[in-house]
């Protein structure tokens, strides 16, 4: 039964907002009359429950009706649960959310005091970025549930029992240096009388060669591209940034008009991953492929981002979409990339190959890839075959058993 005291919104202006919206989203005209039936359908449903006001419990009672009245397809009831999605949005005063956002994980209330410290800590002390922030919340919140669900309701009775118990639930041995740390700081604040971070096992993983493709597969990767279509246009551009100058995924979809130097030919800007400054040239190939999406390819509108997704809303392109287009020109030059990555940044390793294989010093190509931690030299130096040969050391001959084993004496 649904509460009809629910307090909420009047149903006919949250949706004449919503379709404001998706308008304003300069979505097709297609999707917005799907939209305007998907509300009708909703407002009847409404008026037979004597409903004038809406709430997110309207909402999830109006899919479970849709549900129960007959085998409505997946599609179908994936739209609509989009649309009551849009609707509690609307509600709930959020901007238009393209997807719907992970849940926010909270840790039991006896223990957010501590790890609101430490996370700001992270943010303050150690620079750490938001993405950074917001997966250490993610893990240090699992960890604390965990350990609320053995029994564990205070910090003053945490033990070396709880503990080991609580990590063996993670799944991702990669939550172990975040655990780890965590637990150091609740030492080094007095909130623990005993450093625990110690028992928590140390776990890296084994790090493999950077994947790297020949000049020749990336000259085909960039001729893959058809650069007659407004997709084409955008991702020949996208690519060009990631082959000719190792931009990373993330730094090419939040590229700006502001970052771009026209005048001058140079980008600047400040580096997703490690938040650093770097100026890059901007080469004629490159002003010229983005100059080209711009005229013949780029929807119109006002946003501050130069790569836009192809369909409404005309939003900047994401990382997957990058991610998906390379992958789907790999296969399209007939490119094996089977047992090897194949997303974008494997064209920033295949740069770094191609720089230091035509004997480029590893500090330039750390600066001209942005890197600030002088120790990235080495990750290039293993990708350096040619001059590794030079220090190759000569197999020695065989001797002693092996030697008659192989001579047949044995």
């Amino acid at each position: 039964m649904i509460d009809k005291k629910s307090p909420i919104c009047c149903f006919s202006k949250i949706s004449a907002d919503l379709l404001k919206a998706i308008n304003k989203k300069c979505y097709n005209p297609k999707t917005i009359n799907n939209y305007r039936r998907a509300l009708s359908r909703f407002r009847k449903f409404m008026e037979m429950e004597g409903l004038y006001n809406y709430s997110e419990e309207v909402g999830e009672a109006f899919i479970a009706a849709r549900i129960a009245a007959s085998n409505i397809s997946n599609s179908h009831l994936k739209f609509i649960q989009t649309v009551i999605r849009r609707l509690n949005d609307v509600i709930g005063g959020h901007s238009f959310r393209l997807v719907k956002p992970e849940p926010t994980l909270y840790p039991p209330p006896q223990f957010s005091e501590a790890l609101g410290l430490y996370l700001r800590h992270c943010a303050n002390i150690d620079n750490n970025m938001e993405s950074t922030i917001s997966i250490k919340r993610s893990v240090c919140c699992k960890f604390l549930q965990f350990i609320t669900d053995l029994g564990c309701i205070s910090y003053n009775e945490i033990n070396t029992g709880y503990i080991c118990r609580a990590i063996v639930r993670h799944t991702n041995k990669d939550a172990y240096a975040i655990i780890r740390a965590f637990l150091r700081n609740l030492y080094d604040t007095g909130v623990l009388g005993l450093d625990y971070s110690g028992i928590v096992p140390k776990y890296s993983r084994g790090k493999a060669l950077p994947t790297a493709y020949s000049n020749d597969e990336v000259r085909r990767l960039e001729a893959a591209v058809d650069r007659s279509s407004k997709t084409g246009r955008r991702d020949y551009a996208a690519l060009l940034l990631a082959t000719r100058l190792g931009l990373r995924a993330g730094d090419i979809a939040g590229l700006t008009f502001e970052k771009i130097d026209f005048a001058e030919n140079t980008i600047n800007l400040n580096q997703e991953k490690t938040n650093q400054p770097l100026t890059l040239p901007l080469l004629p190939e490159i002003r010229e492929a983005i100059y080209e999406y711009i005229r013949y390819g780029r929807p119109d509108g006002d946003s501050e981002h130069i790569f836009l997704r192809v369909n409404a809303p005309f939003e900047k392109m994401s990382t997957g979409a990058m991610r998906h287009a390379v992958t789907k020109y790999f296969l399209a030059a007939g490119i094996n990339i089977s047992e090897k990555k194949h997303g974008p940044h494997s064209l920033r390793s295949s740069l770094a190959s191609s720089m230091v294989n035509d004997g480029m010093p590893y500090e330039v190509v750390r600066r001209l890839l942005g890197h600030n931690d002088p120790d990235a030299v080495k990750h290039y130096a293993r990708i350096d075959v040619e001059n590794l040969r030079l220090y190759s050391i000569d197999v020695p001959p065989p001797s002693g058993r092996f030697d008659d084993l192989l001579a047949g004496r044995a």
